[in-house]
């Protein structure tokens, strides 16, 4: 029997019959309904989760590593768009990431380490989120492609180091929540995928550690749809959500300001017919 057949769990078999099966304790499904109970319980959770308990490596300012997470992160978006992943699938991948170098130490130019534990953080991420989950041969960076065994073996690794804690609550979570709540029913789709896009330039700078990922999405909605908001305008969008005091609101405010920033450096969105001036 070949080995990629037998592992089991996270470190998935590749046996079409397991594609679909989840384990639905671990799930977090994105939030339409305005008015669920579900996203108070989600922001409830989220504050015990890790983004503070450890210095990500994007932290190293200077070192090798933060330099090469660069490349891993348009590796895992060039391979989520092939495969057709979901983004929350390639966020929770990336956190996979930082937090496995966060407790490992790694030596300046071991890129091949860098690689294999990319492909494993990624498939990890996959068997958590995606029904349909690509065999381990599938997976190439850099035109380098890993033996089934050895990236299992990663798996393996990874899930150790993070000690199997492997479910994390993402800014994607909660877009149709936001979305809801500040625009209603506008062009849902194309203001989701704008608002991934603005979270992964977040990501790369090296922000997303230090906020909640309920702030960074609702700073994400409300850039994607007007990166122009005045001060009292913010203000004004923000009171929707009842359930937050001045610290959350101040939080998000300071989200939605890096984003301002970042368009400007970086990103050339062409301002689309659904933006008003004044929402």
């Amino acid at each position: 029997m070949d080995s990629e057949t037998q592992s089991p769990n996270l470190m998935c078999k590749e046996d079409e019959s397991n594609n679909n099966k989840k384990n639905e304790n671990f799930k977090f499904c994105s939030i339409s309904d305005p008015n669920s109970e579900y996203v108070e319980m989600l922001m409830e959770k989220e504050t015990d989760s890790p983004s503070n308990e450890n210095k990500s490596v994007s932290k190293n300012d200077g070192s090798w590593l933060k330099r090469t997470r660069l490349d891993v992160i348009k590796w895992i978006l060039d391979t989520r768009a092939r495969f057709g992943f979901h983004f929350r699938t390639a966020y929770l991948s990336l956190i996979y990431f930082d937090r496995y170098f966060s407790r490992k130490p790694i030596n300046d130019g071991e890129l091949w380490l860098v690689q294999i534990i990319s492909v494993a953080c990624l498939s990890l991420a996959t068997k958590m989120e995606e029904s349909q989950v690509p065999k381990l041969s599938e997976y190439h960076v850099n035109g380098c492609e890993f033996e089934g065994y050895l990236v299992q073996r990663t798996e393996l690794l990874v899930l150790k180091t993070l000690e199997w804690k492997m479910s994390w609550i993402t800014p994607s979570d909660f877009l149709n929540y936001f979305i809801n709540k500040f625009y209603g029913e506008v062009r849902h789709k194309e203001l989701v995928y704008r608002a991934n896009v603005l979270i992964f330039a977040l990501m790369e700078e090296n922000y997303v550690v230090d906020q909640w990922p309920s702030f960074i999405s609702a700073a994400a909605v409300l850039a994607a749809y007007n990166r122009q908001l005045t001060k009292k305008q913010l203000e004004i969008k923000l009171n929707a959500i009842s359930s937050w005091g001045v610290l959350d609101k101040e939080h998000t405010s300071i989200c939605y300001n890096l984003f301002q920033s970042m368009v400007k450096k970086k990103l050339k969105f062409k301002t689309p017919k659904y933006v008003i001036s004044n929402s």
